[in-house]
């Protein structure tokens, strides 16, 4: 899941998130357009009248999927995984998204995967949105590879941070990142990463919540320098199919959940 400055807290059950593609939400006018492409169904009903009438709207759901295409391609680059189902994408106006999932979240949420992607929309494509977009697509991906697999909150929101930050170009953590890591760390206010453990952060405050999803990208950031960033495919594969977290760290990087934590936290220091 995706705040708009860090990730947002998880909130699963919640009966809004389980109805039906565009059943619940109204957006501008209440009418979700929809459009296919080869892997994606896009439902959208983005307020782009004054900015660019039907033309706009049209010209504005083809960005979207374009972007959506390249994250799939993306996907498998990065990751390996390459899901075999169309996935539903629910681009909703920002005030009918707000209003429709404000209930839901401790924060102001930019989109949420529950077996289908929502996101709150744009009149353009912006990298805010994109970002969004690849963000969710690998929850949705995780999901068809495994659908029944409880992974590791840092395993998943970690994964889905490192992504996304790829979407813009970043390769690695940023320095600022690091350096509030580092801070975190003297200050005795890094998570366990037991903690993590969890599918999702939702027990957590907001603060805690925002050490939590940038201590989970910085994480799968750890291991992609460890053994490369190709690791990271071989090590969610091996997740996958093993569904054992210390199997899978050993295997590909030698480590148990222990030993990564020791070595991340000394890193830091």
């Amino acid at each position: 899941m995706r705040r708009h400055s860090a990730a947002l807290i998880a909130a699963c059950a919640a009966a809004a998130i389980l109805a039906p593609v565009a059943a619940r939400a109204r957006g501008a006018d209440g009418d979700f357009e929809q459009r296919s492409s080869a892997h994606f169904v896009l439902h959208q009903d983005v307020a782009i009248g004054e900015s660019g009438g039907f033309r706009g709207s049209r010209r504005f759901e083809q960005q979207v999927l374009d972007e959506l295409e390249r994250a799939h391609d993306a996907l498998d680059h990065w990751f390996a995984l390459r899901p075999k189902r169309m996935i539903d994408v629910v681009v909703y106006d920002p005030a009918s998204f707000d209003a429709t999932f404000a209930g839901l979240f401790r924060f102001p949420a930019a989109g949420f995967y529950h077996g289908v992607i929502r996101v709150r929309g744009d009149t353009r494509l912006t990298a805010a949105l994109s970002r969004v977009l690849h963000h969710e697509l690998v929850h949705a991906a995780l999901d068809a590879a495994a659908p029944s697999l409880w992974l590791p909150g840092w395993v998943n929101e970690g994964a889905a941070e490192w992504f996304e930050a790829r979407a813009i170009g970043q390769r690695s953590l940023a320095g600022g990142q690091r350096a509030a890591l580092a801070a975190l760390a003297r200050g005795g206010e890094l998570h366990s990463l037991a903690s993590l453990a969890a599918p999702g952060f939702a027990g957590m405050g907001p603060r805690a919540a925002q050490i939590a999803y940038l201590q989970s990208y910085a994480l799968i950031d750890y291991l992609a320098r460890d053994r490369g960033e190709r690791s990271i495919a071989l090590f969610l594969a091996e997740l996958i199919e093993s569904r054992n977290l210390d199997r899978a760290l050993r295997r590909v990087y030698r480590l148990d959940a222990q030993s990564l934590e020791t070595g991340f936290v000394q890193e830091l220091s």
